[in-house]
């Protein structure tokens, strides 16, 4: 029943993410169209003349049709961006991590798991829960009265089981920001490929050289590479800092439960002394 229950949610996941994805592509096609193509922009007033001195909007529409998908990645950016940082900082729990952490295992290595529980409690989120799965499980080993390593496997496997559901959710999405840092280099690099082939077409075209074709085409191509750039840069540092909140998370649940398996060695020592 678990197992329906995650397949049915990680089919939904996709089919938002899906959503989410069109819909950036659309709303960067209604941005270039609509915002950045409009004939207040330009010179004439309208968008087939030269932009007005100083419309970035205007210079940004004339990087031609490959606009809309550098926008619409960098929307995904922004989007998943935030619906990262949301679940993250959910899973953190409420108040301070560290600070939980440290009241936590004080209160484990003074015997008090009830006190530990009671935080987990408090904190709630994607460190606490596991930390509060591994203390229950302490409990029932300790009253069945487990030989000290049976218990620790015990304890590892009640703590890796938990661990294993909680990555999921947040590490969900990580794969589609550290695509978008690949994607945003190499659909600019295509804008740049279509905007040089229309700068060298209007230096190869019979006659004089057409300059605005030849301006337009440079135009192009700088503009494509200057936004792929652009939202290539952004994915890059918004993976690597949700990555390192996610190890920072992973490395707290390590850290207790090697405190709880610690404790519990150290009860039995005692026990059988």
């Amino acid at each position: 029943m678990a197992n329906v229950k995650k397949e049915k949610g990680s089919g939904l996941g996709g089919s938002i993410s899906l959503i989410i994805i069109v819909l950036c592509i659309f709303a960067g096609w209604i941005i270039w169209q609509f915002i950045m193509g409009d004939g207040a922009n330009f010179e004439g007033g309208v968008n087939t003349g030269h932009p007005l001195p100083g419309n970035y909007l205007a210079m940004v529409y004339k990087g031609g049709p490959i606009v809309p998908v550098l926008m619409g990645l960098l929307l995904m950016v922004i989007v998943f961006s935030f619906e990262r940082y949301a679940v993250i900082s959910k899973a953190a729990g409420k108040g301070n991590l560290d600070k939980f952490m440290a009241e936590v295992q004080k209160s484990i290595k003074t015997g008090d798991i009830d006190g530990a529980i009671a935080a987990c409690d408090k904190q709630q989120g994607s460190v606490a829960n596991p930390i509060r799965s591994a203390l229950v499980k302490y409990q029932e080993v300790k009253k069945e009265g487990i030989d000290s390593e049976t218990a620790a496997e015990t304890l590892h496997k009640e703590i890796e089981e938990s661990t294993s559901l909680e990555m999921p959710m947040l590490e969900k999405h990580m794969t589609i920001l550290s695509t978008l840092v690949s994607l945003g280099t190499l659909a600019g690099l295509l804008g740049t490929v279509t905007g040089m082939i229309k700068a060298f077409g209007a230096l190869a075209s019979s006659g004089t050289p057409d300059q605005a074709m030849l301006a337009n085409g440079i135009s192009e191509a700088l503009i494509n590479t200057a936004t792929g750039i652009s939202t290539s840069a952004l994915a890059i540092i918004v993976y690597n800092l949700f990555t390192s909140k996610i190890d920072t998370l992973t490395y707290s649940i390590d850290e207790a439960g090697n405190t709880i398996v610690n404790t519990y060695r150290h009860f039995r020592g005692t026990q059988n002394k």
